[in-house]
């Protein structure tokens, strides 16, 4: 059954619908850790690669070039060489099938919902090294190397690398334009790829390429690439770039003599000719390389002890220029990516002037705890609190026990006015208040001292009712302060005026 080609097409559509609404289905969820989340997009990254090949087999049996589609069709309605047959057609279908289920008889049907629950619980092969733990790291090191070995690099450690790697604008292009620099970034450009595509599966990197691509086009042919605008100026600076001549500006002979004597000489020399005889000689002889490549020049062109032919100028120069693109353009994606994966880049310099500073066996242990450590990043913090009583909030933002909250009447407020109708919640709360700086303040504002005969009072007019009868008794000019005014210590000892001022001259307190 599954051998015709109308049961391969029904089956490939059926697969699809299925991979559309497992996409759905898996994407409905919410992972609770980061690594749930990388096996989610690359599950759904596989069920997307998996439909666009099922539908390209489907393209190409639709197109039916070899009309295999059209002659299956053409026998379900019983068209045969010798005529049209329906009775024989069917016949032989309902023979077909039997045989497949006499052959197949412990065929069972399948759940789709049992197999969707078994795909949405599936965990991809993720190949991340050590390093990378789990793509939160970038591994640049061997690239490091690379980098603190060649002409281009310089000396430094591997976290000031993590900030230079991606800003190649001081390098100067001399040093890019060598095969050095150009395997350097070759290499770290598919690093950052490969990256990029097992931590973001599901973006489509072409489409961020062929972007880049269009902008770098734009921005080359106006000589505004970054670090790439002076290329002109510094080959006129070049000397080597002296020796070299573009024929494409000259029509004649004549127009080459202009050049001069030494400049054709260069010119001749660099291309492994002869350099002697008259200016027109020369000239002459140079023009030759402008139709003619030099592999099929005669030898008798060509210097005593040279290396053979080599290719002429205008081919020279063409592709000195399509190499230096190249390389710009791996810069602008190497950039586009570096900017996709700051994040990450961020998180790699963090961690590696952490590990500065951590022992082997430190990291060790860290990298064991990382690896057993589940990351709650859920949205508790976004969820509301249910708390009917509205006990206090501790420490952890959550309500605290309802016997502590009785234990220490945390449920009864208690005002004072001499601080300013602030409220103290608990008992505790309001008896250790009057020690602090807010009551002892007010206390003085009101000209009051601050003496263990005003505990408990909070009300103003009972404050200074209070202290007209204690004047009344002692007498105004029995009032001591420095006997009498009470102070407290950070230690919560309490002194007269008198001690607390000895103490502190002494610099006991």
């Amino acid at each position: 059954m599954s051998s015709t080609l109308l049961e391969v097409t029904r089956a490939a559509h059926e697969d699809v619908e299925q991979l559309e609404r497992l996409i759905v289905k898996d994407l409905q969820n919410d992972p609770p850790t980061a690594k749930d989340r990388l096996y989610q997009s690359h599950r759904v990254r596989n069920n997307i690669d998996t439909i666009i090949s099922t539908t390209e087999k489907l393209i190409e049996i639709y197109e039916d070039k070899d009309n295999a589609r059209k002659d299956e069709i053409a026998a379900l309605g019983g068209q045969t060489a010798t005529g049209i047959n329906v009775f024989s057609a069917f016949y032989d279908r309902l023979k077909e099938i039997r045989e497949y289920h006499r052959k197949h008889p412990a065929a069972r049907l399948v759940n789709a919902n049992e197999e969707d629950e078994a795909l949405l619980k599936e965990e991809p092969v993720i190949e991340f090294s050590g390093e990378e733990a789990f793509g939160r790291y970038l591994d640049l090191h061997e690239l490091f190397n690379q980098y603190i070995n060649s002409k281009f690099g310089t000396k430094i450690e591997y976290s000031a690398y993590l900030d230079v790697f991606s800003q190649p604008l001081n390098i100067p292009w001399k040093l890019k334009s060598t095969r050095q620099y150009r395997e350097y970034m070759e290499n770290l450009l598919e690093y950052l790829i490969y990256f990029f595509q097992r931590t973001e599966p599901l973006q489509d990197l072409d489409r961020i390429f062929s972007k880049v691509e269009a902008e770098f086009e734009e921005h080359w042919a106006n000589g505004q690439v970054q670090g790439w605008e002076k290329q002109g100026q510094e080959n006129e600076d070049d000397p080597a770039q002296h020796t070299m001549i573009d024929l494409d500006y000259y029509s004649t002979v004549e127009e080459l003599m202009e050049v001069g004597p030494e400049k054709l000489k260069e010119a001749l020399a660099s291309l492994g000719l002869k350099t002697g005889g008259t200016v027109q000689q020369r000239a002459e002889r140079l023009f030759l390389t402008k139709h003619t490549p030099l592999e099929k020049l005669d030898k008798k062109h060509f210097a005593k002890g040279s290396h053979g032919p080599r290719q002429n100028g205008s081919t020279a120069v063409s592709q000195d220029i399509n190499s230096l693109k190249h390389i710009a353009l791996m810069e602008a994606k190497m950039k586009k990516l570096s900017d996709l994966l700051s994040k990450t880049i961020e998180q790699t310099k963090e961690n590696v002037v952490k590990k500065q500073a951590l022992t082997y066996e430190e990291m060790e242990q860290e990298r064991e705890e990382e690896e057993t450590q589940v990351d709650t990043e859920s949205d508790d913090e976004d969820q509301q609190i249910y708390n009917p009583l509205k006990l206090p909030m501790g420490w952890d933002g959550k309500p605290i026990p309802y016997w502590l909250y009785k234990l220490h009447g945390l449920g009864q407020e208690f005002k004072c006015e001499i601080c300013g109708n602030y409220s103290y919640w608990g008992r505790r709360a309001f008896e250790r208040h009057f020690k602090e700086w807010r009551h002892q303040h007010g206390m003085r504002c009101l000209g009051i001292p601050n003496t263990k005969n005003f505990n408990e009072i909070t009300n103003i007019q009972e404050a200074q009712e209070l202290w007209e009868k204690i004047r009344e008794r002692q007498g105004v000019n029995k009032w001591r302060p420095d006997l009498e005014e009470e102070y407290e210590d950070k230690e919560g000892n309490i002194y007269n005026k008198k001690t607390y001022t000895d103490l502190q001259r002494q610099g006991l307190i």
